[in-house]
């Protein structure tokens, strides 16, 4: 997605702990990680929480986990020979078909809020991948003023909410997932949190 701003100075702590999150889910769903990224994923720490413990799965797995190995596993589960073991987007899981109802409306939203798809990425913007992009530009103002939780709210509830836990769920027990089942714990155990959150948050 195309930045249009620069990152607010005003976005609490925890909001860019959210962001980063989000970005970090993204970073991981949009292509295999680097040996970089790898490196990060080992130096992730976690706490007692749920997540917490999650995200130290994805540290023990990415510290022996290779480039190579990690490529094999994406390309597995979301390229494949024709298609992979899973298909991450919206209309899919809302509809059981590609390029529906969900990615017009994201569309929709996306143009209202000045958002556009940057011009070398060609992946229908509902993947999941852009959808964890977009909510963490959201949430620190990278496509103008930071979005109050309600816009954060409104725009989950429909775009992200209906599905990525499901997704996430999926990916954790996917037949090709092995550096993934961890992506797809923090993931679910994320979602969750996010869900409980904006139950809390008044319109």
């Amino acid at each position: 997605m195309t930045q249009t701003a620069e990152i607010a100075s005003d976005v609490t702590p925890e909001d860019r702990l959210r962001a980063d999150f989000y970005n970090f889910l993204g970073l991981l769903l949009s292509a295999p990680p680097t040996r970089t990224v790898l490196e990060q994923m080992a130096g992730l720490g976690g706490d007692e929480t749920d997540l917490g413990q999650a995200i130290q799965g994805m540290s023990r797995v990415a510290r022996v986990t290779k480039p190579a190995a990690a490529e094999r596993e994406f390309n597995a589960l979301f390229i494949g020979l024709g298609r992979g073991e899973l298909l991450p987007y919206a209309s899919y899981y809302l509809t059981g078909f590609l390029n529906e109802k969900p990615l017009a409306q994201l569309r929709s939203d996306m143009a209202a809020r000045a958002i556009t798809r940057a011009p070398n990425v060609y992946e229908p913007e509902d993947n999941i991948a852009s959808l964890m992009e977009i909510m963490a530009g959201l949430i620190v103002g990278r496509f103008g003023q930071p979005a109050s939780l309600g816009n954060q709210k409104t725009f989950w509830n429909r775009h992200i909410g209906p599905w990525a836990g499901h997704f996430y769920s999926d990916l954790e027990a996917a037949e090709n997932s092995v550096l993934y089942a961890s992506v797809g714990a923090a993931g679910r155990m994320f979602m969750q949190i996010e869900r409980d959150g904006f139950r809390m948050t008044k319109d």
